[in-house]
């Protein structure tokens, strides 16, 4: 298969070494020196793109306008989500989306909305989310932080709206979720959700040691996604994938 990559960070290399150890070819990569739209988009099968919020919709725009399918792991852009479902629908295009693309972190998704269902009406716990990253990440909280901060909103009828601060715990009202977001240099990327009580405390934790496991996740949607339509998250291709 035939890859673009759009951003060619850390995170753009170790997709480079799994898509090539995959068997894959790396057609082209761009970067703030060399932008996507002067790359040749038609001349892959499709583009992987991590780059920064703000460009994340041009690049599926481009992308789709070539009639060719994206993996987007960018995060932060959620807010344009209905301009890009409208760009897909008109361009008969293909797009899968992921706050998180490590298979782990996906697992750990699994768990949060089990563990949310299970603390449903048990009002003595007190539940909060504490991510922390490297200080390059731009956006705070983190992708991952927001799904897990949903998905218990989701799941337990306690928490309404959630509300996040860089460094400290957030003040927090009846149904207000908190959650605290910590940016530290050389740091692995880690999140914890815990449900807190005068009794006792529950906390599941997911730490990232490498980007190996977000560019594998990322190579395999690329493979997936290439003969699908529409829009998928990376649920829809774990159905498939039922061993990785």
């Amino acid at each position: 298969m035939k890859i673009g990559l759009a951003g060619y960070g850390k995170m753009g290399r170790a997709i480079e070494e799994i898509a090539i150890e995959r068997g894959h070819e790396i057609l082209f990569k761009s970067n703030s020196v060399f932008p996507l739209n002067q790359r040749d988009i038609d001349s892959v099968d499709v583009v992987i793109e991590f780059t920064k919020p703000d460009l994340a919709v041009q690049h599926i725009e481009m992308v789709l306008g070539a009639q060719k399918p994206i993996i987007v792991g960018t995060t932060g852009w959620n807010e344009q989500i209905y301009k890009v479902e409208n760009l897909v629908s008109s361009n008969s295009g293909s797009l899968l989306y992921a706050s998180n693309f490590s298979i782990g972190v996906n697992l750990f998704f699994e768990l949060n909305e089990k563990l949310a269902r299970l603390m449903n009406h048990r009002s003595h716990y007190k539940a909060s989310i504490n991510e922390v990253h490297h200080t390059q990440k731009v956006d705070a909280p983190s992708g991952t932080a927001i799904t897990l901060a949903n998905q218990i909103l989701e799941n337990n009828e306690t928490y309404f709206s959630w509300v996040c601060e860089e460094g400290t715990e957030p003040h927090t009202t009846q149904g207000q979720l908190g959650v605290v977001a910590h940016r530290i240099p050389d740091v692995p990327g880690t999140h914890t959700v815990t449900y807190d009580s005068d009794i006792d405390s529950i906390s599941i934790t997911h730490q990232a040691h490498n980007r190996k496991g977000f560019a594998l996740g990322a190579v395999l949607a690329a493979e997936w996604i290439v003969d699908k339509k529409g829009i998928h998250t990376i649920k829809d291709m774990l159905k498939d994938i039922q061993a990785v």
